[in-house]
C-alpha cells in the first residue's frame, strides 16, 4: 500500500462535536478548550457554526467564542456558515475560514436546511464568493455521500454534480462526508476511484463517522488512494442532529495514534490531545468513546 509521509487532522470537535449535545458547555469553557487544542500542534480547528441558534442551540454563542479565543499564528480558525447572514456574523469575528455545505440527499437537505439542493445553490454561491471577495478562505462539505439515513444509498453521480458545483463557486478543498458512518473500505475505494478522475487528491477530505465502527479502516483505505486530510473530533465527540443514530467524527486521538505507529507524521501532540479529550470529556458528563481515552480510564 501507499503511505504518506504526512498526513493533516482538521479538529472539527468544537463544531461538528458539540453541536448534537443536549448538555450546554459554557462559553468559558469552549474557549479554554479550543485554547487547549489550539496547543496540541493541529493545524485547522472548526471552532462554532454561524447557523441560527433555534436549530443548533448549542453554538448559540458563536461570536463570544470566536472573541474570545486566543488565535495562534499557523492555525486556521473556521466555521461553518449556512447562508449570508452567517457569513455577516462569521466575518464580523473576522473567521479565517469559512465553510459551506450541501447534501447529495434532497430528504438530508430539506431537514438539514430546510431547502431543496437547487433553491440552496444560489444562497451558498452567494456566500462563497463574498467571502472570497472578503480574503478568506473556503471550505465545502458534501454530507450523505456513502449513504441517505432517509434515502439510504445516494448516486455517485449526484455526488459529482454537487462536488463540480462546489468547486465551480470557488472553494478550495472539500470534505467528503460519510455522515452516518454507513462507509466500508471497498465503498470508498470504489467512490474515490471514481472521484479522484475529476479532482485532485490535495484538494479532497474524508469526513467518516465511527457509528459502526469503520472510521479508521476507512481512512487507511483513503490514504492509499492519496487523500492526506482528514476530519476527526477529540475523544469521538459528535453526531449530527439530523441523521438519527449516527455517532461521532473518528475520534483524533485514535486517529494520532494509528498514524504515529505506522510512522506518518502530523505534528500533533497526543499527550495534549488527550488531555483536551479529558477537558471536554468533563465537561459534558459523560464518558466518550475514544479507544485511547478507554484504556486511558483503566489505567487510572
Amino acid at each position: 500500500m501507499n503511505w504518506p509521509a504526512s498526513v493533516t487532522i482538521k479538529e472539527v470537535g468544537p463544531r461538528d462535536g458539540l453541536q448534537n449535545e443536549q448538555v450546554f458547555v459554557s462559553t468559558a469553557d469552549k474557549i479554554a478548550w479550543i485554547n487547549q487544542l489550539s496547543g496540541t500542534g493541529v493545524t485547522s480547528i472548526e471552532i462554532t457554526s454561524f447557523v441560527n441558534p433555534k436549530w443548533i442551540p448549542a453554538l448559540a454563542d458563536a461570536a463570544e467564542v470566536a472573541k474570545g479565543i486566543e488565535r495562534m499564528p499557523g492555525i486556521t480558525y473556521s466555521a461553518l456558515v449556512p447562508n449570508r447572514q452567517g457569513l455577516e456574523r462569521a466575518l464580523a469575528v473576522d473567521m479565517d475560514e469559512v465553510a459551506v455545505f450541501m447534501s447529495v440527499s434532497e430528504s438530508h437537505n430539506q431537514r438539514n436546511i430546510n431547502k431543496s439542493s437547487s433553491a440552496a445553490f444560489p444562497i451558498l454561491r452567494e456566500v462563497v464568493q463574498e467571502a472570497l471577495s472578503a480574503g478568506k478562505s473556503v471550505r465545502g462539505y458534501v454530507s450523505t455521500v456513502f449513504g441517505c439515513p432517509y434515502e439510504g444509498p445516494v448516486s455517485i453521480d449526484e455526488v459529482i454534480r454537487v462536488s463540480e458545483t462546489l468547486f465551480d463557486m470557488g472553494i478550495g478543498e472539500l470534505s467528503l462526508g460519510d455522515t452516518i458512518g454507513i462507509a466500508n473500505p471497498q465503498q470508498v475505494q470504489r467512490v474515490l476511484d471514481i472521484l479522484l478522475k475529476r479532482f485532485d487528491a490535495n484538494k479532497l477530505a474524508l469526513h467518516f463517522h465511527d457509528t459502526r465502527g469503520t472510521a479508521l479502516a476507512n481512512i487507511v483505505v483513503s490514504m492509499d488512494m492519496g487523500i492526506t486530510t482528514f476530519d476527526a473530533s477529540v475523544g469521538g465527540l459528535g453526531g449530527c442532529p439530523y441523521a438519527l443514530g449516527a455517532s461521532g467524527n473518528v475520534a483524533s486521538d485514535d486517529l494520532l495514534y494509528m498514524l504515529e505507529a505506522m510512522g506518518i507524521q502530523t505534528g500533533v501532540d497526543q499527550e495534549k490531545l488527550l488531555a483536551a479529550a479529558i477537558f471536554i470529556q468533563e465537561k459534558i458528563g459523560r464518558d466518550l468513546p475514544s479507544r485511547n481515552l478507554q484504556v486511558s480510564r483503566s489505567n487510572g
